[in-house]
């Protein structure tokens, strides 16, 4: 049984950097084999793992579908079919899985870029099926978002056992997290539990954004703190998930997932 987390927020608030804590914390524990998504297209969940990336989800559509419209113009047996009589399916299943990523204690795919202007209905179907049918092999499957949730949908057919939004400790960090709390309950897929996350706040948090967080229909779950360790990391490209687990950034996302997992 898959236990899938996904996260989600406005862009800049630090979601990618509690995923990378997430997977961190599932990996020091031993809880079973991990799958990273990264389904933001500007894709550094890769940075945050250590992980080279060299080609994603949205690059092998294109390709494929590049040699479709090759084979269009040449005509005959072959016309909108892949070299070699290879079926679409067969396609994407072999190249999918070739651009896996895989780590020492955990595997990533990148998806990439949105689909183009042109009709993908089909392929993305079928990209679905496929990435979904790699990741109900692992324990857990941590999803790192894009900065709304209108895309979830089409990205997986899986239920969400856990979505984590996240915010930084501003009114329109806070109003953006409302928003996404609400369309969940409109998208194509079931989400189970849903919780709020306060990064990068040190101290208690300021009586206006308390006032915010109450008019939601989301729990908090936790608060992260700013920490220059962290912006150290940043600054100089190392991996996040080399933070050490006395990091308080670590040990702040390590209480959470502890009440929740």
């Amino acid at each position: 049984m898959t236990t899938t987390i996904a996260l989600a927020g406005k862009g800049g608030v630090g979601k990618t950097t509690i995923a990378g804590m997430v997977i961190k914390y599932l990996v020091e524990n031993q809880l079973g084999s991990v799958m990273a998504i990264d389904a933001d297209p500007s894709s550094n969940l890769n940075m945050v793992l250590g992980l080279e990336l060299d080609w994603t989800v949205g690059d092998i559509r294109e390709d494929m579908l590049a040699q479709v419209k090759s084979s269009l113009t040449q005509g005959g047996a072959i016309m909108g079919a892949l070299p070699g009589g290879i079926s679409k399916r067969e396609h994407l299943d072999y190249e999918v899985r070739s651009s896996l990523v895989e780590g020492d204690y955990f595997d990533l795919i990148a998806m990439g870029q949105p689909e183009g202007p042109g009709c993908y209905c089909a392929v993305n179907h079928n990209l679905r099926e496929v990435v979904d049918s790699i990741s109900q092999n692992y324990s857990y499957v941590v999803i790192d978002n894009e900065a709304g949730m209108e895309h979830l949908s089409r990205r997986t057919t899986r239920d969400v056992d856990h979505l984590l939004i996240v915010s930084d400790p501003t009114q329109r960090g806070i109003v953006a997290a409302g928003r996404i709390s609400d369309l969940r309950n409109h998208l194509d897929i079931n989400i189970e539990n849903a919780y709020l996350i306060l990064n990068r706040l040190n101290g208690d948090i300021p009586g206006a954004l308390q006032e915010r967080l109450d008019q939601l229909d989301v729990p908090l779950l936790g608060v992260v703190p700013a920490n220059n360790d962290l912006m150290e990391f940043e600054f100089s490209g190392r991996p996040l998930v080399d933070l050490g687990k006395e990091s308080p950034v670590y040990q702040a996302v390590e209480q959470m997932m502890v009440k929740i997992l």
